[in-house]
């Protein structure tokens, strides 16, 4: 029964995957292997014959994990993260590992040195960024659910242009082992979802703490399935109204405003908060992050594993080649910044002041929660734009991230949701924050919200 199912889920990958480039491997062999094993297994498992799409930047044993760049083509993971020895232990199935911008550093897929993932509602539009192919490979209907990782937005921004559950946890909650590090003080591992159960179904087994992961919390983890369908009458709802200004498309503006309206008549409190430096987050993440990454991929320099450049004669000249060749001009660009913003002379000018202003970003959101449950705003400025349209404005693109990384820096949980769709027919989600540890909380806000407010509309490309 199982494998049947798999090997459907296998055949949807493949065919939708020559329009779509969601998949950049497909582990047919494997996974047929493990559903005959769970066929054969008598035991009940939370997750078991789930098929699982993986973003190419989490260490599955055996498979790919390229990180969509060209510097790991060849690179095959040693060992599992510890969330997919979670998922395994759960029952689930590994189908294939997805699409992603190079190094999980874009908003659009399009840097993937492999070709851009392309969004199931119009193959000419971008499908979001960095976690795209996992995105896509959910909201096509090939898979149920998927993980991706975030460091500013990447797996709440992709939800919200694709139109399906996006969910970041909070810094701690979900073990960061295993996943290929970019920005180490702001990487996630997230989940997308068809719906808010999907997501809650793989967070309660993946999420805890994890002795390999010395950033992992030891906080109990709840039964999210058990309270997902509580009552939220009388939840406060947090809306920060100057974020609502200038850039944001009006068809995303009117439908959030909507649901925020949706929400009082299901009867939550709406109230009104401030995040004051909120604004500054786009300019504060990309100089931490920058600088982060520079860190972290020093690492790649053709010595250990990964591509190394030919027809070298000396060691320097091989390292220069290596990265040259390598890495991409989004890659390359943020070494680049954030080398520049670490380096003597520049550190107390940006580094250091980005990091105090972080630390007011996270006392602005602590403030907030003394008022609210939750604080609403648009996942993303717009709807999904088309391929190439921001390629050759890198700060258009960061923008947007301008409602996502703020989360990130504070290290609390977000989800973004579907609320509608634009006048062209694109999906348009709205982003719910919390406080540290709520996943519940916002998991109960999303569920109860698409519950009654469902987004019926599929994609042109749906695996039937």
């Amino acid at each position: 029964m199982i494998k049947t199912n798999i090997e459907k889920v296998l055949d949807n990958a493949e065919k939708l995957n020559e329009e779509l480039n969601s998949f950049l491997s497909i582990e047919r062999e494997h996974a047929s292997a493990r559903a005959a094993e769970l066929d054969a297994n008598a035991a009940e498992l939370p997750l078991k014959g789930v098929a699982v799409a993986v973003k190419d930047n989490i260490c599955t044993k055996g498979m790919q994990t390229s990180c969509g760049s060209r510097i790991l083509h060849n690179y095959k993971a040693q060992y599992n993260a510890t969330a997919i020895d979670r998922l395994n232990a759960a029952g689930a199935v590994v189908v294939g590992k997805t699409n992603m911008d190079e190094f999980a550093m874009g908003s659009s897929n399009e840097s993937s040195a492999f070709g851009p993932a392309k969004n199931p509602w119009d193959t000419s539009r971008v499908p979001g960024g960095s976690s795209g192919g996992s995105a896509v490979a959910v909201a096509s209907g090939v898979v149920r659910a998927a993980l991706g990782s975030e460091t500013g937005g990447s797996v709440r921004q992709p939800a919200s242009l694709c139109g399906i559950v996006g969910f970041k946890p909070t810094y701690g909650r979900i073990s960061r082992y295993g996943l290929v590090a970019f920005a180490s003080s702001l990487d996630n591992i997230g989940i997308f979802g068809k719906t808010a159960k999907d997501v809650a179904g793989v967070l309660g087994v993946i999420a805890g703490r994890d002795e390999l992961d010395s950033t992992s919390a030891d906080v109990p983890v709840p039964d999210y399935l058990a309270t997902i369908d509580n009552d939220i009458i009388g939840k406060k709802i947090g809306v920060p109204r100057a974020l609502y200004g200038e850039g944001l498309d009006e068809d995303v503006r009117e439908k959030v405003e909507q649901a925020i309206e949706n929400y009082r008549q299901m009867g939550a409190e709406i109230v009104d908060v401030e995040l004051p430096h909120a604004k500054y987050g786009i300019a504060v993440y990309y100089i931490i992050a920058t600088a982060e990454a520079s860190s972290n991929l020093a690492r790649y320099d053709g010595v250990r594993y990964g591509f190394r450049a030919e027809n070298t004669t000396a060691l320097r000249e091989m390292y220069f080649k290596t990265r040259e060749e390598g890495f991409g001009a989004e890659v390359k660009r943020r070494i680049m910044l954030g080398t520049y913003v670490l380096s003597s002379g520049y550190y107390d000018a940006y580094y250091s002041k980005a990091q105090k202003v972080r630390a007011l970003v996270k006392q602005d959101y602590q403030k907030a929660f003394t008022a609210c449950d939750a604080i609403i705003t648009p996942t993303s400025p717009s709807v999904a734009f088309k391929i190439g349209e921001k390629s050759d404005d890198p700060l258009a693109m960061y923008l947007n991230d301008v409602y996502t990384v703020s989360a990130n820096l504070a290290g609390i949980p977000g989800i973004s949701v579907p609320c509608g769709l634009s006048s062209d027919g694109m999906p348009i989600g709205l982003q719910l924050t919390g406080n540290f540890w709520s996943e519940g909380a916002l998991l109960n806000l999303a569920s109860v919200y698409e519950s009654q407010f469902p987004l019926e509309a599929k994609p042109q490309i749906f695996a039937e």
